[in-house]
């Protein structure tokens, strides 16, 4: 550009060299606008995409995450899990060596409770059967 005015400044008049300046300056001046306008107007179109990239980040780094707390739970309930049938072993273990009775134990009494109350309940049945009818006889004479 200076080499472009001094050429032109070569043999010409102080009015026609601060012509040139001028427009020289204008030119410059109507460079740099368009520059300006062209950053806005593409500085909007890169902030979008950067927006549109960031979301996009945003979604893979959520869906990681919730992958990630997914795992952990599941190897947690897994623990849990595993930790609450040594404690239930344990407990039972204990209760045996005490020789408390268990759920099993328990019900099984109570099989054999109600089988002996129906035999009690038939015995008691045949024997008042019998005492009857030897009353009946002794009522007669």
């Amino acid at each position: 550009m200076v080499k472009k005015l001094t050429e032109l400044a070569e043999g010409k008049g102080d009015t026609e060299l601060s012509s040139l300046i001028k427009n020289s300056a204008n030119q410059i001046w109507l460079a740099g606008l368009g520059a300006f306008a062209k950053a806005q107007e593409e500085g909007t179109k890169v902030f979008e995409a950067l927006v549109k990239e960031g979301e996009a980040v945003q979604d893979r780094a959520k869906k990681t995450a919730d992958d990630k707390i997914a795992e952990v739970r599941k190897q947690a309930t897994g623990s849990w899990d595993k930790l609450e049938q040594v404690f239930e072993e344990r407990v039972a273990r204990a209760l045996h060596s005490l020789n408390v009775p268990t759920r099993k134990d328990i019900e099984h009494l109570g099989r054999r409770v109600s089988e002996l109350t129906h035999e009690v309940k038939t015995l008691s049945a045949e024997l008042e059967q019998r005492k009857t009818p030897a009353k009946a006889p002794a009522a007669a004479k």
